[in-house]
């Protein structure tokens, strides 16, 4: 009976519950650790990234900032494509050009040369920096073939843009007979105005075309003379320089004088050649 009586007079006792203390400097603490672990990993990364700062704060700049940039370079760009556009200005010559003092033949490094297969081998001869064109290219297709270089197989006018020379000289023509004059002196002209726009200060001769030894079907020494009256038109024109290489190879008859022509290659000989250098050297503007 007094174990009953002690279990009922437990069991009516109230059960207090424990009451949980805050503690205000614990928070404190935890809030400082906190700042300091974060301050501590910032300045890590800080230290370990150089650009941290300029990336962390790159997004900071202002909208107006990022639109006048674009603005800027849009505006730079137009001015240069007005510059390059410009029409080169025409300066009256004297054409053909006459005789000079001959310069010595390293003039001619700082020169380049244009053309077909009339002159293709005049490298061996000269000092030409550079012979641009091949057995394919002619007066007519002059803008489209293209042709080889160190810059790869690209066009004519895209090799002398390029390369910018102080001088070229310009040689086309052997297609005479195949197309007609009007498609010649079109695609020749376009060529010149081209070059002459991109590199205003580049000079340019165009050489008149060589006779030929014996008239052979359209190509004839008369084409050629009304062939050459077109080109130094052009030249007249654009106010660039033309030299008379027709007449320096020119026989008492006419045509090509047989010094100047190899029966067994078909084409110039050295000894043209020779003729066609010294004529350039001893006919040019300063």
């Amino acid at each position: 009976m007094a174990e009953n009586k002690n279990k009922k007079k437990t069991s009516g006792k109230k059960k207090v519950k424990q009451k949980i203390k805050f503690n205000f400097g614990v928070l404190i603490m935890i809030f400082v650790l906190s700042y300091l672990g974060c301050f501590v990993l910032f300045m890590t990364a800080a230290n370990l990234n150089d650009d941290f700062f300029k990336d962390e704060f790159a997004n900071n700049m202002t909208v107006t900032e990022e639109e006048e940039e674009p603005a800027s370079e849009e505006a730079t760009v137009e001015i240069v494509q007005e510059e390059e556009t410009q029409p080169a200005e025409t300066v009256k010559v004297n054409n053909p050009v006459p005789q000079s003092k001959a310069q010595d033949s390293s003039f001619l490094e700082n020169c380049m040369i244009i053309t077909d297969s009339t002159l293709l081998d005049i490298g061996d001869y000269s000092k030409f920096r550079d012979v641009i064109g091949n057995e394919n290219l002619n007066a007519k297709g002059c803008n489209s073939i293209k042709v080889e270089s160190s810059y790869g197989i690209i066009s004519v006018y895209d090799t002398i843009k390029i390369k910018k020379p102080d001088t070229v000289y310009i040689m086309l023509g052997s297609d005479m007979g195949e197309s007609t004059l009007e498609e010649m002196i079109a695609s020749y002209a376009s060529l010149i105005a081209n070059l002459h726009s991109s590199l205003p200060a580049m000079k340019i001769y165009i050489m008149q075309y060589p006779p030929t030894i014996y008239d052979d079907g359209e190509f004839t020494n008369e084409k050629i003379n009304e062939y050459n009256s077109s080109l130094l038109d052009i030249a007249n024109k654009a106010g660039i320089y033309c030299i008379d290489t027709n007449t320096a190879l020119k026989g008492e008859n006419g045509a090509l004088d047989e010094r100047f022509w190899s029966y067994e290659e078909h084409k110039i000989s050295s000894e043209g050649y020779s003729e066609i250098v010294k004529y350039i050297l001893s006919h040019t503007v300063s």
